[in-house]
């Protein structure tokens, strides 16, 4: 239950919160199992046929309960949280109310239970605060840094990532199925088909042009629901800059 895979850390959070990632293999993976379907391939169950994505969240639901269920029921050095936390948890997800939680907790009044929902929105939001320290850090240009390990993401697009305009529009069509203004469904972890997407978004910012982080933001949602991956990919691979705090990005030439 606690040796989770590498495709696991390398998923997002969207990814993570649904329990599979598409691959380059155009398999859907389990993040929990491994249990792999492929696009194009129909499979039954309970004498339906289903596409290889509704497959793979039918096989979560039977196999895994929900990603829910999994995640909470990892050891707590990877949750943070006691044992009294999740089964607070498990009952808010259930739905049941304060009142019915505080009986079943055997807590006997509903205002302790509320205290655990402000707790919880706290840990919420100090997760939050902690992820986007962690980003900067890694964003920012480092110095020696024998105290900890955080690897430099930036890449260079150079000649592994050449395509030609063929390989390029083939790229772009599967991955933009209602055209190239987005949505963008799946985000590929191979680097080559990365650098083909990233380079058609990078087009929507004019060159020249400074851009609040919010713009950037608004401008790349609606390509995909994790817009903070992109915008992060787009700075690692060197479509974009920003200045140092963030105020400002910039389409680079």
């Amino acid at each position: 239950m606690n040796n989770l895979s590498e495709l696991f850390w390398q998923a997002s959070l969207q990814e993570i919160k649904k329990g599979y990632i598409y691959h380059d293999n155009d398999k859907f993976i389990c993040l929990i199992c491994g249990e792999s379907f492929t696009n194009g391939v129909i499979y039954p169950h309970n004498n339906q046929l289903y596409e290889a994505k509704k497959s793979i969240e039918i096989h979560i639901e039977a196999q895994h309960d929900s990603t829910f269920q999994f995640l909470l029921n990892l050891d707590k050095k990877l949750t943070g949280l006691t044992d009294h936390q999740k089964t607070i948890l498990e009952l808010f997800y259930d739905g049941h109310s304060d009142n019915d939680i505080a009986k079943a907790t055997n807590t006997g009044s509903t205002s302790t239970i509320r205290n655990h929902r402000f707790s919880l929105k706290e840990k919420q939001k100090q997760a939050k605060v902690f992820l986007a320290i962690m980003e900067l850090l890694a964003e920012r240009t480092p110095k020696k840094q024998a105290f900890i390990d955080i690897p430099r993401n930036t890449k260079h697009v150079d000649d592994r990532f050449a395509i030609t305009e063929e390989e390029n529009a083939k790229i772009l069509s599967a991955y933009f199925k209602q055209g190239l203004n987005g949505p963008l469904e799946l985000f590929p972890l191979k680097e080559k088909k990365r650098v083909a997407i990233l380079r058609h978004l990078a087009k929507s910012f004019e060159p020249n042009k400074s851009y609040s982080e919010k713009e950037v933001n608004s401008i790349l949602k609606p390509f995909y629901e994790d817009y903070v991956l992109l915008r992060r990919l787009l700075i690692e691979y060197g479509f974009m800059d920003r200045t140092r705090d963030g105020s400002a990005y910039w389409a680079k030439n």
